[in-house]
């Protein structure tokens, strides 16, 4: 039985993370994340930008900008 086997019929394409600096763990085995501003899949091999103060993940530097912008907008 893999987590990844598409044949797996309790798979959960959604995967759990704690994001921390530079690192995150898997709390729940998935394929992907969900970008906190696009709301776009992001497969776990694709991973490259997270806020662990938030607990977010981004799908590119762009969400991760305007998500930065958002907040320092609000302070």
């Amino acid at each position: 039985m893999n987590a990844f086997d598409p044949k797996h019929p309790g798979q959960m394409d959604l995967a759990q993370l704690r994001y921390g600096d530079g690192e995150y763990q898997v709390v729940r085995p998935g394929r992907y994340v969900l970008c906190a501003v696009s709301g776009v899949k992001i497969p776990l091999e694709a991973l490259r930008y997270w806020n662990p103060e938030l607990q977010e993940a981004y799908a590119g530097p762009k969400e991760a900008l305007a998500r930065f912008q958002a907040l320092k907008g609000k302070a």
